[in-house]
C-alpha cells in the first residue's frame, strides 16, 4: 500500500486507489455519469460545456480521460480541450 494525495480533496490516505475512501462514491457515481453521457453524445462539445451539463467538474473530466476505459479515440477527439 502506498501514501496518496486524493485526486479530488487533497487529503492524504492510505490505498492504492487515486482517491480516498472518503471521495471514492463520489468518484465512482460522476465516472458512470461521464461515460454514460459520452455514450449517449460523443465526445463532440468541449470540457466546459460537458461540466455544466453533468455536473462534473473540468478538472475531474480531465481526470476521468486519462483512464484506460477512454481509448485513443476519444483522447485524440478535436472538439476536447485538455
Amino acid at each position: 500500500m502506498e501514501f496518496n494525495k486524493c485526486s479530488r480533496c487533497g487529503n492524504f490516505y492510505v490505498s492504492n486507489d487515486n482517491v480516498c475512501p472518503k471521495c471514492s462514491a463520489k468518484d465512482t457515481l460522476e465516472f458512470e455519469t461521464f461515460k454514460s453521457y459520452v455514450e449517449e453524445n460523443g465526445l463532440t462539445q468541449n470540457l466546459d460545456t460537458i461540466s455544466g451539463e453533468t455536473g462534473i467538474t473540468v478538472k475531474n473530466l480531465n481526470r476521468f480521460l486519462n483512464y484506460s476505459e477512454f481509448d485513443e479515440e476519444f483522447k485524440n477527439n478535436k472538439n476536447i480541450k485538455l
